[in-house]
Order: structure tokens, then C-alpha cells, then sequence
């Protein structure tokens, strides 16, 4: 596929408009001058009718009549094309006509008005004919006003002449703002673009070692440019954060697999140091397979974790069924029973109705039970956790409240990120990976909730979850929670 430049492609914008700007002006200069050249040349025509009039006077016989001064006729408009001329009088007897006369200029006066035009000698000219125009010349023996039919016409060579040259000027003009015009919109457009080549020169520098996008000043104080790299500085901090995120994890991932894996390489090493009894290698290998489950337990976690972050990714919602979140809630209580009994934690779950949403009942309920189990565990003994859920029309609010010792304030950003602990000690005791609350974070990200942790110091932990609902009307599949 061929390239495009968006440096050509305004470049060839700007020419263009300019183009069709000069032809305009070119066209209108042309129109223009058209016009008041010929109703100047009319004007003049129109005067030399009338002075033409003006000539015809009575004679001084017994009879006066009229007659024409023909040495006193104005020079012609152009030298070497005589102007055409005719006079007649009321009772349609000729009284002056030039030398040169065109004999159809009567007849095309008939047909096309008082102006007309017509080639005489190869030569284009222009007429007018005057009708009653009255003589100037007043005799008292004459008791009447004799009017007159005068018609003139002159070549049109001059004329056309000035309405070229003033075209020609103007075009010369037009080409040359042109030439102008296109080479400072070159020159601006060129500077224009500085600074998005700055830009991208900035980015081509960015790389796993360096994600800070080096963006030029011009670039900044570019207004278009502005949200661009408000938007690629945002993309290379959520590609550092995942990046750096992804390592962590790979590091965390090692470090949690390494410890089983030690003591599952140790047992088993013991035992073949030296013969052992049936009851000692019995109780080796139900430690390797304790040591296993630990390991297929934290292997599960994490592939859990994946499909919840590429589900995040994919955000898959179309053609799931509707499930009520609240009966997802009761269930994961119901599976942690023996835990609650174990704990010595009672766990109240209140709503106000039914909440129905487009998701896959076990998602949620791994959400339910991660949080729950979070809280049962840093419970104490005989400690009651809350479960509260809130139907507010398109959108769902789930609390999961404990009251525990709750968890430190410059803890808190932290709790979410994968193999986060925050009181090794504790974790240890409650044989957690810190994948938990992860995995819940991923999956209601991944339904487009959000998950928000709040701890008043001394009050325990209130976990605020806000999910979208379906559309109010919906119910839930029959059989599914």
C-alpha cells in the first residue's frame, strides 16, 4: 500500500485553495473591468451621439431645413478604424452619415435593443441608436422641434485591449501571491509539523530501560499536540506499570514456587539417604504431597489470575447469562461453613432484593469467597463479618465489612498487587500467596466494576464493590444464582 504524507497532503490543500482563489480573482477582475469598461464605453458612445446631434442645424435658405457640419465631427475613438454614424429626421430623410457606414445597424437596433454589437471591416464594434432626440439648433422661422434618430457605433478594439491587459495584470499578480502563498504555507506547515517529528523522535527513545516520553518544549506548548501526549505518556506509564508488573510477577512467581519446590526436593532427598522404614517413607511422602497440593494450590491461583486479567482485557459480557449477585453471595458463605466453624465467625449477609447481572456465577462467587475468606481470617475468634448489597438501578454496591484489626493506611494502596503481604507473620499463619485479592480486583475489573478498600484505623476493613447491572426487568436464569 502506497505511503501518504500529511505534509504533501496540506501542502496540495493550501496550493489548490490558493489556485482556485486566484482563478476567482482573476475571473472577477476580468468580469469587473468588463463591466465598467463598457458602460464607460456606452457613456462615451451615448456623448458622441449627442454631440453628433448637436451638429445638425437649420440652414438659412427661404426654407430652412436641416443640415450637417461635418467638419466639426469629433475624431474617431481609435486611429485607423473610422466610427460609423447616422443621423435622420423626423420625416425619415437622412441628414448626415458617415463616410465608412454599416447599412445593417438600423436593423440590428430593431432586433437587439438600443446597444448592439457587430463586425464591420473585420473589425468588432459597438453601437448605440437614440430615438426623439431633440435638435439643439432653434430657428424662430421653424414653428416646430424637429427630433431625431441618431446612431452611432465605434470599433471595440481598445476596450478589448484594456480588459486583457487588466486580466493579464491580474493574473500576474494572482501567480505571483500564489508562488507567495504556497512557499509560506511551506514553510509554516513544515515548522507546524516540528513538533510532532520531535514527538516521535521522542518516542522512538523510549524503551524498556527508558519509558519517560522526552517530548519537546515546542511540544508542549503545541495546543493540538497537548492531548496526544497527555494520551502517550498515560499508554507508557500503563505499559511501564504493566511491564514492571509482569516482572514482579515472574520474580514473585519464582520466589513462591521456589519454597515448595525446595522442600519437596529435600524430602524426597532424605529419603533416599538411607533405607527407611514403610512408616517413614509413609510419612515422606504424605509431606511431598502436602507439599504438592501447596504447590497445585498456588499453580491454580495463578492461572486463575491470567484468565481474570485477559478476561479483563477482552471484557467478554455478550451472551452471558443474568445472574442474581446476591444469591452468589449466599453461596460463597455456604462454601466457607467449615472455615466460619473453624474461625469461630459468623457471617451476615442483608440486601435489599435481588441484583441481576450479566456474568458467570463462579467468577463471582471466587470473588465473594476470596474477600470473605480475607476477612474471616484476620478476624478474631468469635468476630462477625458483614455482607451488604445495595440494588441502586443500573448499578450494583456490595460491601464486605470485617472487624478486625484492620490494615494500615500506607498499606492500602498495596493490598491489590500480586504476592503483596503485608504482615509476613500473619501470612504465614494464615498460609496466604497474596493472590487473593488480585485475582477478585482482576474480576470485577474484568465485568467493569470497581473494588475500593477503606480502613478507619481500629474499625477493621470495608471492601466498597460497585458492579453494572442489567437492565431493571431481567431476571435471573432459572437455576442459577
Amino acid at each position: 500500500m502506497a505511503k501518504t504524507s500529511i505534509q504533501r497532503r496540506l501542502i496540495a490543500a493550501v496550493a489548490l485553495s490558493q489556485l482556485l482563489l486566484a482563478i476567482g480573482l482573476v475571473w472577477a477582475a476580468v468580469y469587473l473591468n468588463h463591466r465598467l469598461l463598457r458602460r464607460a464605453f456606452d457613456n462615451a458612445l451615448q456623448g458622441r451621439a449627442m454631440s453628433i446631434a448637436a451638429l445638425a442645424r437649420y440652414s438659412e435658405e427661404p426654407h430652412p431645413r436641416l443640415i450637417f457640419d461635418r467638419d466639426m465631427a469629433p475624431p474617431p475613438l481609435e486611429r485607423g478604424h473610422p466610427d460609423l454614424y447616422q443621423i435622420i429626421g423626423s420625416d425619415g430623410r437622412i441628414i448626415a452619415r458617415s463616410p465608412a457606414w454599416y447599412g445593417q445597424i438600423g436593423a440590428l437596433h430593431r432586433q437587439n435593443g438600443p446597444y448592439v454589437e457587430f463586425v464591420f471591416d473585420n473589425v468588432p464594434y459597438r453601437g448605440v441608436q437614440l430615438e426623439n432626440v431633440p435638435t439643439f439648433d432653434r430657428e424662430p422661422d421653424v414653428p416646430y422641434t424637429e427630433f431625431l434618430t441618431v446612431s452611432y457605433a465605434s470599433p471595440t478594439d481598445e476596450m478589448r485591449r484594456q480588459i486583457l491587459r487588466a486580466g493579464l495584470y491580474t493574473a500576474a499578480g494572482s501567480a505571483l501571491l500564489l508562488a507567495i502563498s504556497v512557499a509560506l504555507a511551506l514553510w509554516g506547515i513544515r515548522r507546524g509539523l516540528r513538533p510532532l517529528a520531535d514527538l516521535a523522535a521522542g518516542a522512538a527513545m523510549v524503551s524498556p530501560a527508558n519509558w519517560a516520553l522526552s517530548a519537546s518544549e515546542a511540544t508542549l506548548d503545541t495546543t493540538e499536540l497537548v492531548p496526544l501526549t497527555q494520551a502517550m505518556t498515560a499508554m507508557l506509564n500503563g505499559l511501564h506499570r504493566a511491564f514492571t508488573q509482569q516482572r514482579e510477577f515472574v520474580a514473585n512467581a519464582a520466589h513462591e514456587l521456589k519454597t515448595p519446590i525446595a522442600v519437596l526436593k529435600s524430602t524426597l532427598q532424605s529419603l533416599l539417604q538411607r533405607p527407611r522404614t514403610a512408616d517413614e517413607y509413609r510419612t515422606g511422602l504424605e509431606q511431598a504431597l502436602d507439599d504438592m497440593e501447596r504447590l497445585e494450590r498456588l499453580l491454580h491461583m495463578m492461572l486463575r489470575l491470567a484468565r481474570a486479567e485477559q478476561r479483563s482485557a477482552n471484557r467478554p459480557r455478550d451472551g452471558m447469562e443474568i445472574v442474581d449477585v446476591t444469591a452468589t453471595c449466599q453461596s460463597a458463605v455456604d462454601l466457607l461453613q467449615p472455615l466460619l466453624q473453624e474461625r469461630s465467625v459468623r457471617v451476615e449477609l442483608s440486601g435489599d432484593g435481588a441484583m441481576p447481572m450479566r456474568a458467570d456465577a463462579d467468577d463471582l462467587r471466587l470473588v465473594w469467597s476470596n474477600l470473605l475468606e480475607n476477612a474471616v481470617r484476620f478476624s478474631p475468634p468469635g468476630g462477625q463479618v458483614h455482607i451488604r448489597t445495595r440494588n441502586n438501578g443500573m448499578l450494583g454496591r456490595i460491601e464486605v465489612e470485617d472487624n478486625g484489626p484492620g490494615i494500615p493506611q500506607a498499606e492500602l494502596p498495596h493490598i491489590f498487587e500480586r504476592f503483596y503481604r503485608g504482615d509476613s507473620s500473619r501470612a504465614r499463619e494464615t498460609g496466604g500467596y497474596g493472590l487473593g485479592l488480585a485475582i477478585a480486583k482482576a474480576l470485577i475489573e474484568a465485568y467493569g466494576g470497581s473494588i475500593t478498600p477503606e480502613s478507619p484505623p481500629g474499625q477493621g476493613v470495608r471492601m466498597v464493590i460497585s458492579l453494572p447491572l442489567a437492565s431493571p426487568g431481567l431476571s435471573a436464569t432459572p437455576g442459577k444464582p
